[in-house]
């Protein structure tokens, strides 16, 4: 299979070495370490620097939103959830249900759970930042240790596997 126009670049950061891959144009992927990938040449272009860049930013805590074009292969549904995600501020955060609810289909939770997993690019489109309606952290594709590192990161605090109480009531 010939790797044309799809490249990949990793960095090195505090949850481990991360792979990003360009595509058509865009960040296509943003694998964890030992995730799978499709085939790709590996070649630091300037998208894959931009792309380290603002993750270098973002874990020096001096980057609160990502400014990167994406090229997300998913569902329709797919789209509207990481659409959704994506407007999820630094430092808050969401349960499924009102993710459900921002993208017109308030019954979808698990819906939206099963779309936050197949996200590609976890991190830049923010599915960390969604919990159990009760701030319980569910589940995360690079782990709940990086989860709740990331949400540390952004100020929150978590407790027992959740999200605590205080930082919930807060951010509404």
């Amino acid at each position: 299979m010939k790797n044309e126009g799809r490249y990949y670049s990793q960095v090195q950061t505090p949850i481990g070495r991360l792979t990003l891959v360009e595509e058509a144009g865009g960040i296509a992927e943003l694998r964890f370490e030992g995730e799978q990938m499709a085939p790709a040449e590996e070649k630091e272009t300037e998208l894959l620097k931009t792309a380290k860049q603002q993750l270098s930013e973002y874990f020096a805590g001096t980057r609160r939103e990502f400014d990167l074009p994406l090229s997300l292969r998913g569902t329709e549904f797919q789209k509207q959830d990481w659409e959704a995600l994506r407007t999820i501020p630094y430092g808050e955060i969401r349960s499924y249900g009102e993710i459900a609810a921002q993208i017109g289909r308030p019954r979808a939770c698990r819906a939206v759970g099963m779309a936050n997993h197949r996200n590609p690019v976890s991190i830049i489109v923010p599915c960390h930042r969604v919990v159990g309606s009760d701030g319980s952290l569910t589940g995360y594709g690079g782990g709940l240790d990086v989860k709740v590192h990331l949400l540390e990161l952004e100020g929150l605090e978590v407790c027992c596997g959740k999200v605590c109480r205080s930082h919930r009531e807060a951010k509404k």
